[in-house]
């Protein structure tokens, strides 16, 4: 059988503030970089790192609820004007805060 994913957590936070930044930023990046960049990705990338940071200051590390909590809470954003979901971006996140970890996400390793 087996062995289930252990959790992938982050530091504790220091600066919820600055690490909301830092996510604002290289999501817009990658939004921008995936398919056109649009008025609207600006927005999406503000409203994960508002969901991030609110996440981290109520003490949450663990990266699959942080995913999970982008995930739903995107769910009320309105996508009519983007190429992306709120999946697409809950895995852009997951992905770019594995890639600050230093964790190599291909092939589950």
């Amino acid at each position: 059988m087996p062995e289930p994913i252990p959790p992938i957590t982050l530091p504790p936070a220091q600066n919820p503030q600055q690490e909301g930044e830092w996510l604002r930023v290289a999501l817009a990046n990658w939004l921008n970089q995936e398919f056109l960049p649009e008025p609207v990705n600006q927005q999406i990338a503000q409203r994960a790192a508002q969901i991030f940071v609110r996440q981290r200051m109520e003490g949450e590390n663990d990266v699959g609820a942080l995913v999970i909590a982008i995930l739903t809470e995107m769910q009320a954003f309105d996508f009519r004007e983007s190429f992306y979901s709120e999946f697409a971006i809950a895995n852009a996140v997951s992905d770019l805060l594995l890639d600050s970890l230093g964790i190599d996400r291909c092939c589950g390793n």
